[in-house]
Protein backbone atom coordinates (compact mmCIF):
# COMPACT_ATOMS: atom_id res chain seq x y z
CA UNK A 1 0.00 0.00 0.00
CA UNK A 2 1.23 3.67 -1.01
CA UNK A 3 1.79 6.38 2.26
CA UNK A 4 0.51 9.09 2.39
CA UNK A 5 2.92 11.89 1.48
CA UNK A 6 2.24 13.17 4.67
CA UNK A 7 3.94 10.33 6.51
CA UNK A 8 6.58 9.85 3.68
CA UNK A 9 9.20 12.39 5.72
CA UNK A 10 11.78 10.74 7.78
CA UNK A 11 10.81 12.85 11.04
CA UNK A 12 7.99 11.85 13.24
CA UNK A 13 5.33 14.96 11.83
CA UNK A 14 2.89 16.30 13.96
CA UNK A 15 -1.26 16.14 13.37
CA UNK A 16 -2.61 18.80 10.42
CA UNK A 17 -4.97 19.24 13.49
CA UNK A 18 -2.54 21.22 15.39
CA UNK A 19 -0.59 23.24 12.77
CA UNK A 20 -2.74 26.74 13.53
CA UNK A 21 -2.45 25.97 16.82
CA UNK A 22 -1.25 29.37 18.55
CA UNK A 23 -2.07 30.98 22.19
CA UNK A 24 -0.48 34.50 21.78
CA UNK A 25 -0.57 35.64 25.69
CA UNK A 26 2.31 33.33 27.11
CA UNK A 27 4.05 33.01 23.39
CA UNK A 28 5.07 36.53 23.23
CA UNK A 29 6.73 35.49 26.65
CA UNK A 30 9.03 33.57 24.49
CA UNK A 31 11.52 36.10 22.90
CA UNK A 32 11.06 38.06 26.69
CA UNK A 33 12.75 35.38 28.08
CA UNK A 34 15.51 35.62 26.17
CA UNK A 35 15.91 39.13 26.28
CA UNK A 36 16.00 38.85 30.40
CA UNK A 37 18.78 36.25 30.11
CA UNK A 38 20.29 38.57 27.70
CA UNK A 39 19.94 40.62 30.78
CA UNK A 40 17.47 43.06 29.45
CA UNK A 41 14.87 44.71 32.07
CA UNK A 42 11.80 43.02 31.09
CA UNK A 43 7.99 44.27 32.03
CA UNK A 44 5.53 41.56 31.72
CA UNK A 45 2.36 42.75 31.48
CA UNK A 46 0.74 39.80 29.58
CA UNK A 47 -0.61 37.20 31.80
CA UNK A 48 -3.44 37.52 34.06
CA UNK A 49 -1.59 35.70 37.29
CA UNK A 50 -2.03 37.05 40.36
CA UNK A 51 0.28 35.24 41.84
CA UNK A 52 3.06 36.92 39.64
CA UNK A 53 2.56 40.25 41.50
CA UNK A 54 1.60 41.26 45.24
CA UNK A 55 -1.44 38.83 45.09
CA UNK A 56 -1.69 35.47 46.86
CA UNK A 57 -3.99 32.25 47.33
CA UNK A 58 -6.51 32.87 49.78
CA UNK A 59 -5.91 31.74 53.15
CA UNK A 60 -9.07 29.22 52.82
CA UNK A 61 -7.45 27.09 49.98
CA UNK A 62 -4.04 26.62 51.81
CA UNK A 63 -5.49 25.10 54.34
CA UNK A 64 -7.46 23.19 53.17
CA UNK A 65 -5.17 21.85 50.73
CA UNK A 66 -3.05 21.12 53.71
CA UNK A 67 -5.58 19.60 55.53
CA UNK A 68 -6.65 17.28 52.74
CA UNK A 69 -2.81 16.23 52.01
CA UNK A 70 -2.10 15.60 56.07
CA UNK A 71 -5.76 13.31 55.88
CA UNK A 72 -4.66 11.32 52.83
CA UNK A 73 -7.02 12.93 49.96
CA UNK A 74 -4.45 12.65 46.85
CA UNK A 75 -5.45 9.36 45.55
CA UNK A 76 -8.06 9.68 42.59
CA UNK A 77 -11.31 11.18 43.59
CA UNK A 78 -14.86 10.73 41.94
CA UNK A 79 -14.51 11.79 37.97
CA UNK A 80 -17.62 13.96 38.58
CA UNK A 81 -16.15 16.01 41.10
CA UNK A 82 -15.74 15.34 44.86
CA UNK A 83 -19.41 15.36 46.41
CA UNK A 84 -19.02 17.78 49.13
CA UNK A 85 -17.16 19.90 46.09
CA UNK A 86 -19.91 19.60 44.04
CA UNK A 87 -22.69 20.16 46.63
CA UNK A 88 -21.01 23.97 47.50
CA UNK A 89 -20.60 25.03 44.16
CA UNK A 90 -24.26 23.89 43.44
CA UNK A 91 -25.76 25.61 46.34
CA UNK A 92 -23.33 28.79 45.49
CA UNK A 93 -24.89 28.65 42.28
CA UNK A 94 -28.24 28.62 43.04
CA UNK A 95 -28.56 30.93 46.22
CA UNK A 96 -25.62 33.66 44.79
CA UNK A 97 -25.98 33.41 41.44
CA UNK A 98 -29.86 32.64 41.56
CA UNK A 99 -29.35 29.55 38.64
CA UNK A 100 -32.38 27.69 39.14
CA UNK A 101 -32.58 24.74 36.93
CA UNK A 102 -29.09 22.76 37.35
CA UNK A 103 -29.35 19.53 35.77
CA UNK A 104 -25.36 18.68 36.89
CA UNK A 105 -22.25 19.69 37.68
CA UNK A 106 -18.65 18.62 36.97
CA UNK A 107 -15.06 19.69 38.35
CA UNK A 108 -11.96 20.25 36.36
CA UNK A 109 -8.32 20.97 36.19
CA UNK A 110 -9.36 24.86 35.35
CA UNK A 111 -11.81 25.79 33.92
CA UNK A 112 -10.03 24.98 30.61
CA UNK A 113 -10.67 21.79 31.15
CA UNK A 114 -14.10 21.96 31.84
CA UNK A 115 -14.52 24.22 28.41
CA UNK A 116 -12.35 20.97 26.64
CA UNK A 117 -15.23 18.78 28.07
CA UNK A 118 -17.70 20.59 27.32
CA UNK A 119 -16.67 21.42 23.58
CA UNK A 120 -15.85 18.31 23.14
CA UNK A 121 -19.25 16.53 24.38
CA UNK A 122 -20.49 18.25 21.90
CA UNK A 123 -19.30 18.94 18.06
CA UNK A 124 -18.42 17.29 15.24
CA UNK A 125 -15.90 18.24 12.30
CA UNK A 126 -17.97 20.44 10.00
CA UNK A 127 -19.90 22.30 13.20
CA UNK A 128 -19.57 25.60 14.05
CA UNK A 129 -19.96 27.97 17.28
CA UNK A 130 -20.02 31.55 17.48
CA UNK A 131 -17.01 32.78 19.75
CA UNK A 132 -16.97 36.86 20.28
CA UNK A 133 -14.07 39.18 18.72
CA UNK A 134 -12.13 40.15 20.75
CA UNK A 135 -12.36 36.47 22.13
CA UNK A 136 -9.94 34.38 24.63
CA UNK A 137 -7.58 32.27 22.83
CA UNK A 138 -8.39 28.83 24.81
CA UNK A 139 -11.73 28.59 22.15
CA UNK A 140 -10.63 28.91 19.35
CA UNK A 141 -7.26 26.31 20.19
CA UNK A 142 -9.64 23.70 21.39
CA UNK A 143 -11.93 24.37 17.94
CA UNK A 144 -8.84 24.06 15.84
CA UNK A 145 -8.16 20.83 17.39
CA UNK A 146 -11.96 19.44 16.80
CA UNK A 147 -12.10 20.57 13.37
CA UNK A 148 -15.20 22.71 14.16
CA UNK A 149 -14.80 26.11 12.61
CA UNK A 150 -14.93 28.98 14.87
CA UNK A 151 -17.65 32.00 13.26
CA UNK A 152 -16.46 35.77 15.31
CA UNK A 153 -19.43 37.87 16.41
CA UNK A 154 -17.74 41.27 16.81
CA UNK A 155 -18.12 43.05 20.11
CA UNK A 156 -18.40 47.03 19.16
CA UNK A 157 -15.62 49.02 20.67
CA UNK A 158 -18.18 52.04 20.00
CA UNK A 159 -20.72 50.66 22.64
CA UNK A 160 -18.38 49.85 25.33
CA UNK A 161 -17.41 46.31 23.92
CA UNK A 162 -21.32 44.86 24.08
CA UNK A 163 -22.02 42.28 20.92
CA UNK A 164 -23.86 43.55 17.77
CA UNK A 165 -26.68 40.85 17.50
CA UNK A 166 -27.15 41.42 14.26
CA UNK A 167 -24.46 40.38 13.01
CA UNK A 168 -24.62 37.36 15.50
CA UNK A 169 -27.49 36.21 14.83
CA UNK A 170 -26.76 36.27 10.83
CA UNK A 171 -23.36 33.92 11.26
CA UNK A 172 -26.07 30.95 12.57
CA UNK A 173 -26.53 28.07 10.40
CA UNK A 174 -27.74 24.43 10.65
CA UNK A 175 -24.06 23.51 11.51
CA UNK A 176 -24.09 26.52 14.64
CA UNK A 177 -23.58 24.34 18.04
CA UNK A 178 -23.50 27.17 20.31
CA UNK A 179 -22.62 30.66 21.63
CA UNK A 180 -19.78 31.41 24.25
CA UNK A 181 -20.59 34.21 26.20
CA UNK A 182 -17.41 35.95 28.22
CA UNK A 183 -18.64 37.94 31.08
CA UNK A 184 -17.10 39.60 32.66
CA UNK A 185 -15.23 39.86 28.90
CA UNK A 186 -11.45 38.99 28.45
CA UNK A 187 -9.78 40.94 27.30
CA UNK A 188 -12.10 43.83 27.16
CA UNK A 189 -12.98 44.14 30.93
CA UNK A 190 -16.39 44.82 29.30
CA UNK A 191 -19.51 43.95 31.62
CA UNK A 192 -22.66 42.53 29.95
CA UNK A 193 -26.34 44.53 30.61
CA UNK A 194 -29.27 42.18 31.43
CA UNK A 195 -31.04 43.33 28.00
CA UNK A 196 -27.79 42.24 26.51
CA UNK A 197 -27.53 38.92 28.00
CA UNK A 198 -31.56 38.46 27.68
CA UNK A 199 -30.99 39.24 23.60
CA UNK A 200 -28.24 36.45 23.82
CA UNK A 201 -30.93 34.04 25.35
CA UNK A 202 -33.27 34.88 22.94
CA UNK A 203 -31.20 33.56 20.12
CA UNK A 204 -29.95 30.78 21.32
CA UNK A 205 -33.38 29.53 22.18
CA UNK A 206 -34.71 30.84 18.17
CA UNK A 207 -31.99 28.39 17.34
CA UNK A 208 -31.33 25.57 19.41
CA UNK A 209 -28.31 26.29 20.50
CA UNK A 210 -26.28 25.56 23.43
CA UNK A 211 -24.49 28.68 25.70
CA UNK A 212 -20.90 28.62 27.25
CA UNK A 213 -20.78 30.60 29.72
CA UNK A 214 -17.65 31.87 31.05
CA UNK A 215 -17.71 33.64 34.07
CA UNK A 216 -14.40 33.09 35.62
CA UNK A 217 -14.60 37.04 36.61
CA UNK A 218 -18.04 37.11 37.74
CA UNK A 219 -16.60 38.17 41.08
CA UNK A 220 -14.25 40.73 39.96
CA UNK A 221 -16.36 43.84 39.27
CA UNK A 222 -14.11 47.07 40.06
CA UNK A 223 -17.01 49.51 39.94
CA UNK A 224 -19.35 49.99 42.50
CA UNK A 225 -21.88 50.80 39.95
CA UNK A 226 -21.70 47.87 37.85
CA UNK A 227 -23.23 44.41 38.73
CA UNK A 228 -23.19 41.28 37.42
CA UNK A 229 -25.74 39.33 36.16
CA UNK A 230 -25.57 35.59 35.51
CA UNK A 231 -26.87 34.44 32.00
CA UNK A 232 -28.12 31.21 33.04
CA UNK A 233 -30.32 32.97 36.46
CA UNK A 234 -32.48 34.82 34.02
CA UNK A 235 -34.59 31.83 31.98
CA UNK A 236 -34.92 28.63 33.01
CA UNK A 237 -35.83 27.17 29.47
CA UNK A 238 -32.63 27.91 27.67
CA UNK A 239 -29.25 25.70 28.08
CA UNK A 240 -26.13 27.06 29.79
CA UNK A 241 -23.13 25.81 31.08
CA UNK A 242 -21.81 28.30 33.35
CA UNK A 243 -17.63 28.23 34.22
CA UNK A 244 -16.29 28.92 37.00
CA UNK A 245 -13.28 28.61 39.54
CA UNK A 246 -10.90 29.37 41.98
CA UNK A 247 -8.20 30.93 39.97
CA UNK A 248 -8.91 34.77 39.76
CA UNK A 249 -11.44 35.62 42.16
CA UNK A 250 -9.45 33.22 44.64
CA UNK A 251 -5.85 34.22 43.64
CA UNK A 252 -4.88 30.43 42.53
CA UNK A 253 -4.47 29.82 39.23
CA UNK A 254 -1.69 27.64 39.47
CA UNK A 255 -3.88 25.09 41.23
CA UNK A 256 -6.49 24.48 38.01
CA UNK A 257 -9.35 23.89 39.78
CA UNK A 258 -12.86 24.93 37.87
CA UNK A 259 -16.09 23.66 37.39
CA UNK A 260 -19.01 23.81 35.27
CA UNK A 261 -22.83 24.12 35.65
CA UNK A 262 -25.33 22.64 33.34
CA UNK A 263 -28.55 24.10 33.67
CA UNK A 264 -31.60 24.17 31.53
CA UNK A 265 -34.71 21.64 30.85
CA UNK A 266 -33.07 17.77 31.94
CA UNK A 267 -34.47 16.17 28.86
CA UNK A 268 -32.74 18.08 26.35
CA UNK A 269 -29.77 17.80 28.22
CA UNK A 270 -29.59 14.45 29.73
CA UNK A 271 -27.45 12.97 26.67
CA UNK A 272 -24.58 15.58 26.60
CA UNK A 273 -24.53 15.61 30.11
CA UNK A 274 -24.17 11.89 30.35
CA UNK A 275 -20.95 12.39 27.25
CA UNK A 276 -19.53 14.94 29.35
CA UNK A 277 -19.39 12.56 32.70
CA UNK A 278 -18.08 9.69 30.82
CA UNK A 279 -15.31 11.79 29.22
CA UNK A 280 -14.13 12.86 32.73
CA UNK A 281 -14.12 9.11 33.80
CA UNK A 282 -11.86 8.99 30.70
CA UNK A 283 -9.32 11.11 31.94
CA UNK A 284 -9.91 9.99 35.70
CA UNK A 285 -10.54 13.08 37.78
CA UNK A 286 -9.50 16.64 38.76
CA UNK A 287 -7.06 17.45 41.41
CA UNK A 288 -8.71 15.72 44.38
CA UNK A 289 -6.23 17.75 47.05
CA UNK A 290 -7.59 21.05 45.60
CA UNK A 291 -11.59 19.97 45.13
CA UNK A 292 -11.36 19.99 49.01
CA UNK A 293 -10.85 23.80 48.56
CA UNK A 294 -14.05 24.75 46.54
CA UNK A 295 -16.55 24.44 49.74
CA UNK A 296 -14.14 26.91 52.36
CA UNK A 297 -13.80 29.10 49.39
CA UNK A 298 -17.36 29.30 48.37
CA UNK A 299 -18.63 29.48 51.24
CA UNK A 300 -16.16 31.36 53.49
CA UNK A 301 -13.08 32.77 51.41
CA UNK A 302 -14.52 36.55 50.59
CA UNK A 303 -13.27 38.32 53.28
CA UNK A 304 -10.04 39.26 51.12
CA UNK A 305 -12.43 40.80 47.77
CA UNK A 306 -13.00 44.79 49.05
CA UNK A 307 -8.93 44.74 49.10
CA UNK A 308 -8.28 43.56 46.51
CA UNK A 309 -11.10 45.55 44.67
CA UNK A 310 -9.46 48.60 45.71
CA UNK A 311 -6.45 47.75 44.94
CA UNK A 312 -7.25 46.67 41.33
CA UNK A 313 -9.26 49.86 41.26
CA UNK A 314 -6.16 52.12 42.17
CA UNK A 315 -4.18 50.40 39.37
CA UNK A 316 -7.17 50.84 36.96
CA UNK A 317 -6.89 54.33 37.31
CA UNK A 318 -3.53 54.64 36.75
CA UNK A 319 -3.32 52.68 33.99
CA UNK A 320 -6.21 54.81 32.41
CA UNK A 321 -4.80 58.30 32.89
CA UNK A 322 -1.60 56.89 31.59
CA UNK A 323 -3.71 56.03 28.46
CA UNK A 324 -5.24 59.49 28.20
CA UNK A 325 -2.17 61.03 28.42
CA UNK A 326 -0.27 59.24 25.71
CA UNK A 327 -1.09 60.35 22.14
CA UNK A 328 -2.06 57.54 20.36
CA UNK A 329 -3.51 55.34 22.56
CA UNK A 330 -7.46 54.79 24.01
CA UNK A 331 -9.12 52.25 25.53
CA UNK A 332 -13.21 52.16 26.90
CA UNK A 333 -12.54 51.95 30.38
CA UNK A 334 -12.11 48.54 32.45
CA UNK A 335 -15.38 47.96 34.62
CA UNK A 336 -14.02 44.08 35.58
CA UNK A 337 -11.71 41.77 35.37
CA UNK A 338 -7.91 42.78 35.80
CA UNK A 339 -7.50 43.66 31.60
CA UNK A 340 -7.76 46.50 29.42
CA UNK A 341 -8.08 46.23 25.37
CA UNK A 342 -5.70 49.51 24.25
CA UNK A 343 -6.46 51.28 20.80
CA UNK A 344 -3.23 51.84 18.81
CA UNK A 345 -4.24 54.56 16.27
CA UNK A 346 -2.68 53.95 12.80
CA UNK A 347 -1.38 50.53 13.29
CA UNK A 348 -1.12 47.89 10.55
CA UNK A 349 0.23 44.96 12.05
CA UNK A 350 0.07 44.55 15.86
CA UNK A 351 1.70 41.86 16.58
CA UNK A 352 5.19 43.32 15.03
CA UNK A 353 4.13 46.83 16.68
CA UNK A 354 4.16 44.80 20.12
CA UNK A 355 7.69 42.38 19.05
CA UNK A 356 9.17 45.82 18.73
CA UNK A 357 8.01 47.29 21.56
CA UNK A 358 9.24 44.22 23.28
CA UNK A 359 12.78 44.63 21.36
CA UNK A 360 13.18 48.24 21.63
CA UNK A 361 11.88 49.35 25.40
CA UNK A 362 11.11 45.58 27.41
CA UNK A 363 7.33 45.70 28.20
CA UNK A 364 5.65 42.43 27.55
CA UNK A 365 1.83 43.53 26.06
CA UNK A 366 -0.07 41.11 23.50
CA UNK A 367 -1.37 41.84 20.42
CA UNK A 368 -4.57 42.10 19.68
CA UNK A 369 -4.57 39.97 16.67
CA UNK A 370 -4.02 37.55 19.04
CA UNK A 371 -7.88 37.56 20.78
CA UNK A 372 -9.04 37.20 16.82
CA UNK A 373 -9.78 40.99 16.69
CA UNK A 374 -8.30 43.21 13.50
CA UNK A 375 -9.48 46.78 12.62
CA UNK A 376 -8.02 48.02 9.82
CA UNK A 377 -7.54 51.76 11.19
CA UNK A 378 -6.07 50.65 14.34
CA UNK A 379 -3.53 47.97 16.39
CA UNK A 380 -4.56 46.55 19.36
CA UNK A 381 -2.93 44.99 22.83
CA UNK A 382 -4.17 43.66 25.91
CA UNK A 383 -2.48 44.54 29.42
CA UNK A 384 -2.83 43.21 32.77
CA UNK A 385 -3.11 46.16 35.30
CA UNK A 386 -1.71 43.67 38.21
CA UNK A 387 1.44 45.38 38.77
CA UNK A 388 1.84 48.04 40.98
CA UNK A 389 1.11 51.47 40.20
CA UNK A 390 4.88 52.01 39.63
CA UNK A 391 5.75 49.13 37.58
CA UNK A 392 2.64 50.15 35.24
CA UNK A 393 3.84 53.98 34.94
CA UNK A 394 6.38 52.97 34.14
CA UNK A 395 5.91 50.78 31.33
CA UNK A 396 3.69 53.13 30.07
CA UNK A 397 6.34 55.53 30.09
CA UNK A 398 8.53 53.55 28.12
CA UNK A 399 5.23 53.05 26.19
CA UNK A 400 5.15 56.60 25.00
CA UNK A 401 8.86 57.08 24.58
CA UNK A 402 8.56 54.28 21.98
CA UNK A 403 5.67 55.69 20.18
CA UNK A 404 7.37 59.26 19.87
CA UNK A 405 9.99 57.51 18.35
CA UNK A 406 8.26 55.90 15.77
CA UNK A 407 5.77 58.09 14.95
CA UNK A 408 9.33 59.63 13.71
CA UNK A 409 10.21 57.73 11.52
Amino acid sequence: MEQSSFYSSDYITPSLATANIRYAIREVTVRARQLEREGRDILYLNIGDPNAYDFDLVEEAKKAAIWALEHGKSGYASSEGLPEALEAIERDAHHRQHIRNIVGTFTGNGASECIDLALTALVNPGDNVLLPSPTYPLYVSILMRLGVEARYYRLDETRDWQPDFEQMESLIDAKTRAIVVINPNNPTGAIYSEACLRTIIDIAKRHNLLILNDEIYERLIIDDEYKHISLASLDDDVCVITFNGLSKAYLGPGIRMGWGVISGPDARLKDYLDTIYRMARARLCASHTFQWAIRPCLEGGQHHLPGMLEKLRRRRDVFMKKVEETPGLSCVCTRGTYYAFVRVDGVKDDAKWCRDLLESKGVVVVPGSGFEYRDPNAGYFRIVFLPKEQILSDAFERIAEFMRETSSH
